[in-house]
């Protein structure tokens, strides 16, 4: 079993599901680093690593932060909302 890590964000965004765009960068310009997000309402989110993979997470609970790098939240498919992004 492998340990998660844990760091506190320094940065947040709302994030607005998308089937073409990447997450902006919250300085500006194109996010290369990827971002954490943390889930409002329970759900579905569908999304791009930084290493390209798409994965699609089911029955997220409400109120979670998915522990991944993540590019890109899919409108298609996700049905969570109050999606945000942490840096």
């Amino acid at each position: 079993m492998g340990v998660l890590n844990y760091t506190q964000a320094g940065r947040a965004a709302a994030v607005t599901p998308s089937n073409t765009a990447n997450i902006p960068s919250v300085s500006g310009g194109e996010n290369k680093q990827g971002c954490t997000l943390y889930t409002g309402s329970g759900g579905i989110i569908k999304v791009m690593t930084i290493g390209g993979d798409i994965v699609t997470f089911n029955s997220v609970p409400a109120g979670q932060i998915l522990q991944v790098k993540v590019l890109r939240v899919y409108a298609e498919v996700t049905t969570a909302t109050g999606i945000v992004a942490l840096w």
